[in-house]
């Protein structure tokens, strides 16, 4: 995730670090050639193309706009939805903290209660962006339960699993009442909710079908623009085409990286500062030194 204060006008049009622009700068380049093209052929062969205006290309724009409109709205609520989620799970890893502390009078078993829900948040995190997080968690807890965890076929979901089986063995050896069982059993419930959500999300793309259809007419539209365009803007065609190849490539690109907003790339989420987040509220809740928050690397947090 980009976080960085707003570009100043001499800035504004060399910042690369977020941008879309060197994603799609074969189609801008390509597209200016070929306007270059079709007005050198125009002008060598003095073709008449006074009767191709640009008014058809109008009608195009708003269909094309419609395609756009829709399919960013859509990445974005995609997005926008994994950040609530996640805000979420960093607020349920708080209650639940804040509750062990409270219910579970062990000190051990209730540090490894929480330590077991910072695994989960790193099993989650590395399942959701198909990474290897088991580095991270061996360095929380015990190697050859880490081992055993990850083996599962869903890791995160052993981990919250394994959550309630040493919940259930403190309530048969009488250490955690049925009231304060209930209440933590209901923040791991929660936990797992935040996991569906978060899988529904990674598992249910845009139908492609609306990405198929917005970059075909992307295209066409490209295609048939310098011919509208010869006649009336003469040399300055390729500027125009790739201003506008530059527009609807740039939001296909943008929406295409929102679509999928727990990877790794610019613009998507900040998984590595949240599962930190979460170290620093578990190992405050426990006494202990809490890790510091993940600095960003060039206005990117990973």
């Amino acid at each position: 995730m980009i976080i960085r204060p707003r570009p100043g006008f001499l800035k504004l049009f060399f910042v690369m670090r977020g941008s879309v622009v060197p994603r799609i700068l074969p189609q801008i380049i390509g597209f200016a050639v070929y306007a270059g093209v079709v007005v050198a052929v125009a002008k060598y062969l003095a073709l008449d193309l006074h009767d191709f205006t640009i008014a058809p290309f109008g009608l195009i724009g708003v269909t094309i706009s419609i395609y756009l409109g829709f399919r960013n709205n859509a990445a974005y609520d995609r997005w926008w939805e994994a950040r609530k989620l996640w805000g979420q799970l960093v607020y349920e890893i708080r209650n639940l903290a804040r509750a062990a502390s409270a219910l579970v009078e062990d000190p051990a078993e209730r540090r490894a209660l929480l330590i077991d829900a910072l695994a989960f948040c790193h099993f989650l995190r590395g399942q959701l962006r198909r990474t290897d997080s088991l580095p991270q968690v061996k360095a929380l807890i015990d190697s050859a339960q880490a081992d055993r965890l990850a083996k599962a076929a869903n890791p995160a979901d052993a981990a919250v699993r394994g959550m309630g089986a040493r919940l259930g063995m403190l309530l048969t050896a009488a250490k955690l009442d049925a009231i304060a069982f209930r209440i933590l059993d209901e923040r791991l419930s929660a936990i797992a909710a935040v996991q569906a959500g978060c899988e529904r999300i990674a598992g249910t793309p845009l139908p492609f079908a609306y990405t198929l259809l917005l970059q075909r007419t992307a295209y066409i539209f490209c295609l048939l623009l310098p011919v509208g365009l010869v006649s009336t803007t003469g040399w300055a065609t390729p500027l125009f085409t790739a201003l506008i190849a530059y527009t609807l490539f740039g939001l296909d690109a943008l929406s295409e990286e929102l679509e999928d907003p727990f990877g790794t790339e610019a613009n998507d989420l900040a998984l590595d500062g949240l599962c930190r987040v979460c170290e620093i509220s578990v190992f405050e809740a426990l006494g202990e030194p809490s890790p510091p928050a993940l600095p960003a690397s060039r206005f990117y947090y990973s």
